[in-house]
């Protein structure tokens, strides 16, 4: 198949990297010109597995603008930030034989890519899977070859001809797919598990591992999938996973699968990007709201992580000032 990754960050590198493995024909599209210019002057993308076995990986490489291509399938990796942006530079080439395939953080993509996209050509899904972008130009995938798993459902939830070839190509890279048939369940199931580990990592600053072995987790991470659980029922969203599993999955994550990962909300924290927690705790709240339940929890969890964002901010301010006030003085004669 042909793919257009579209956002050539930590995860777009991943799928993209092992689906050109795969013997796909592969091109990213990216617009962080760091990345960029250090690829092109690489030749390629470093990956490691696991912080080891750095090597380069050569990668057809676009920005929105330059790219004319006519790929079968586009894939997209944004930050929920970035998207309508990358959708109105990409949307020169995009065409109504073209499907777009996402599994985003957060909720709130699908929308933007209906504007675009026929709901008949939208395939969603969800990832378990850890990587990390330590700098411009390499990535570092998390565990061993075929760790982590994926969800994939349609839109329309009748999987069709094109939806059978991207799994089977999904297969092929070792990435562990399955198709579900309840697509908003599917996308919620993620996100209310991202809303436990995510934002309580990013607002401590700690790896996973060091959450899921807190005497403490379960009942934190219980607290916020109830909550997130109630919400669902009331707005009639059928999840994939019961309350049980949820918490379960979370415990396996955190402890056995992924325990020195640090995850994607704590990555762009650190590097003092916007984080999604919006799209996560806040979504879960803001639909509360719309079914007369105040998710509490979720409220606050959002404003800690904001409150974590301030701070860091505050903080880069003060050393700016301090950097400016330790400048030698002009000299006037």
């Amino acid at each position: 198949m042909k793919f257009a990754m579209i956002g050539a960050g930590a995860m777009g590198l991943r799928y993209g990297i092992l689906l050109q493995e795969a013997g796909n024909d592969v091109t990213f599209i990216d617009t962080w010109q760091p990345h960029i210019d250090k690829i092109r002057e690489q030749g390629g993308v470093y990956q490691m597995r696991d912080h080891k076995d750095r090597h380069l990986v050569k990668i057809k490489l676009e920005t929105p603008e330059s790219y004319n291509g006519d790929p079968d399938m586009l894939i997209f990796f944004t930050k929920q930030m970035q998207l309508n942006d990358y959708l109105k530079r990409c949307s020169h080439f995009f065409n109504d034989k073209q499907y777009a395939f996402t599994c985003m953080n957060g909720m709130g993509h699908i929308e933007k890519l209906q504007k675009y996209f026929a709901d008949d050509k939208i395939i969603g899904g969800t990832a378990l899977i850890a990587t990390v972008l330590p700098g411009p130009g390499e990535v570092d995938f998390m565990g061993k070859r075929g760790a982590g798993k994926l969800n994939m459902c349609p839109l329309t939830e009748k999987p069709d001809e094109m939806t059978h070839r991207l799994f089977d190509e999904l297969q092929k890279a070792d990435m562990n797919p399955t198709l579900t048939d309840d697509f908003t369940g599917t996308l919620m199931t993620k996100v209310i598990f991202n809303s436990v580990i995510n934002t309580i990592c990013t607002m401590f600053e700690i790896p996973m591992g060091e959450f899921g072995n807190f005497p403490g987790a379960a009942d934190m991470a219980r607290q916020l999938i109830d909550e997130a659980y109630d919400i669902c029922a009331r707005a009639d969203i059928h999840l994939v996973s019961s309350r049980k599993e949820e918490l379960h999955a979370i415990d396996i994550n955190t402890r056995i699968d992924m325990p020195l990962h640090y995850p994607s909300m704590y990555q762009d924290m650190t590097k003092d990007r916007p984080t999604e927690v919006d799209y996560i705790n806040g979504y879960i709240a803001n639909l509360g709201r719309q079914y007369h339940y105040e998710a509490k929890t979720h409220l606050f969890m959002t404003q800690a992580v904001h409150l974590a964002e301030f701070h860091r901010q505050n903080l880069a301010k003060q050393r700016a000032i301090k950097a400016k006030q330790a400048e030698p003085q002009a000299q006037t004669a």
